[in-house]
């Protein structure tokens, strides 16, 4: 029994050990989206609590390497469906609260300013 369990361990290491880095497109994406985030003058709620687009940031960039730890983010809404639309610790959906306007949840509000980020910029769309 024993001899399986290390044997188990061992393949497991080894497993998440070689897990495929993040692509370096899809990580620019996230911490421009970030980004965004930090700059936006948002708010953002965790378990309760409301916190500045920057500790949002700092907050999220620790879960990514987390996340990334455990293997390979395929695409930006990976990212925001594994680390940031929930409290892995409660369960309970993350918030965005911008100004006067309702608190949305976190997935919403980081696909649509993905979208931003992915949006060509108007000088790149002239011919």
């Amino acid at each position: 029994m024993k001899r399986l369990l290390i044997a188990s361990f061992t393949i497991l290491w080894c497993l998440l050990g070689t897990a495929a880095p993040t692509s370096s497109t899809v990580r620019a994406e996230i911490e421009a989206l970030l980004t965004k985030l930090q700059a936006s003058g948002c708010q953002f709620n965790r378990n309760g609590s409301w916190y500045s687009g920057s500790e949002a940031k700092d907050h999220l960039l620790r879960k990514l390497e987390y996340v990334e730890g455990k293997g390979t983010i395929q695409s930006t809404e990976h990212f925001i469906e594994l680390a940031a639309s929930k409290s892995s610790f409660s369960g309970r959906a993350y918030q965005v609260r911008c100004g006067g306007q309702a608190p949305v949840a976190s997935q919403v509000w980081l696909i649509q300013q993905l979208a931003v980020v992915r949006a060509p910029t108007s000088s790149a769309a002239k011919p």
